[in-house]
């Protein structure tokens, strides 16, 4: 049986239209303009950590914004996928990258879909809880068997160029364009999937897993589907994060720290909102750029670069508390609230 009352997939043709014309505008500043005109710092500092940050916040909103199952794992999830891509690449040399890349997500599913079991039992905290324990066992299985590093004594693997059909990605602007287009293919299906029935499924087990069963909705199968598709958008944003980015692959990239960091980029962004992944992500990674040249310009040297980083911790910490109080519905509710009083004005 399919459910008809849900708003948040209900959109009337212009603003269908609006939003379609802003989308492709977007791309065409992105593909075309920004390759041209970008600096390396740029692309280096802020885009391409933006594109990896934004496809994680956009796996793990399908999870906990649409799914209701909360998880604390991502980057674990991200570490599998990196790690994945990793020794695929090299143990099977003659495997295309863009296969490797699959199959790095199509393993950390499996252990998204592992670590999702207990979602049968538990709920909220207690899932929250379950989930912990993905990121200390994965840490933990990259760090104490020297296999996944390919037996490296520090545990750093310098990351491999990116080469597609013979063609060079690894320059700065190659690797951000590398990643805005699996960024723009996996977030459309995405989108596509929070538009399906079953994003309809997910929405209805999080409102209430007993109507979504007497309805008709399988609530098993769609929680361990939502932990699976989830962790393997995930995984391929550990790829970008360690081949594009980070230009290495190691444990410590995908501490705990980064789980909480894509939490915090769904909540600042808005639950159950693609849209509100990008927004979160943008306010994550730009935001703390702009309070360490603000810093560093108001203070002059005056104070340690540990004490700024502190500084920039707590004024981040405190703006977040601020802003879910203020607006507990995230960036792209804000948004959609100065959109429509535009659109007031403008009809005015």
């Amino acid at each position: 049986m399919s459910i008809t009352a849900t708003s948040p997939f209900d959109r009337s043709a212009p603003h269908v239209i609006t939003g379609r014309l802003a989308i492709a505008a977007i791309l065409v500043v992105a593909f075309g303009v920004l390759p041209a005109i970008g600096s390396d710092y740029l692309f280096e500092a802020i885009l391409t950590p933006f594109l990896a940050l934004a496809l994680a916040g956009v796996g793990l909103n399908l999870l906990t914004g649409y799914g209701g199952q909360v998880s604390l794992g991502s980057a674990a999830f991200m570490a599998v996928g990196a790690f994945g891509a990793y020794n695929f690449n090299l143990r099977i040399p003659e495997l295309p990258f863009l296969v490797s890349i699959v199959l790095a997500g199509l393993t950390a599913a499996a252990v998204g879909l592992f670590f999702g079991l207990p979602s049968l039992r538990l709920r909220g905290f207690y899932l929250a809880v379950s989930t912990l324990a993905a990121q200390f066992f994965v840490q933990w299985a990259l760090t104490k068997f020297g296999w996944f590093s390919n037996d490296n004594p520090s545990g750093v693997i310098n990351a491999p160029p990116l080469v597609l059909a013979g063609f060079s990605f690894d320059s700065a602007a190659g690797r951000y364009l590398f990643s805005l287009s699996i960024v723009t293919v996996l977030t459309f299906l995405a989108w596509r999937l929070a538009r399906s029935q079953t994003g309809r499924n997910f929405v209805a087990v999080r409102d209430n897993q007993t109507a979504a069963r007497v309805i008709g909705v399988p609530v098993l199968r769609t929680k361990l589907f939502a932990f699976s598709i989830s962790s393997f958008i995930i995984g391929i944003a550990g790829v970008l994060w360690a081949f594009a980015y980070l230009r290495t692959v190691e444990p410590a990239g995908f501490n705990l720290d980064r789980s909480f960091q894509i939490l915090f980029i769904i909540i600042i962004g808005g639950l159950a909102s693609i849209r509100g992944a990008f927004l979160g992500a943008g306010f994550i990674v730009v935001f703390p750029l702009l309070l360490s040249r603000l810093g560093g310009e108001l203070l002059g040297g005056i104070v340690d670069s540990g004490t700024v980083e502190m500084s920039q911790r707590i004024v981040i910490g405190a703006l977040i508390i601020l802003f879910l109080i203020a607006e507990p519905k995230g960036l792209a509710e804000l948004g959609r609230r100065i959109a429509r009083r535009i659109a007031g004005c403008g009809l005015a």
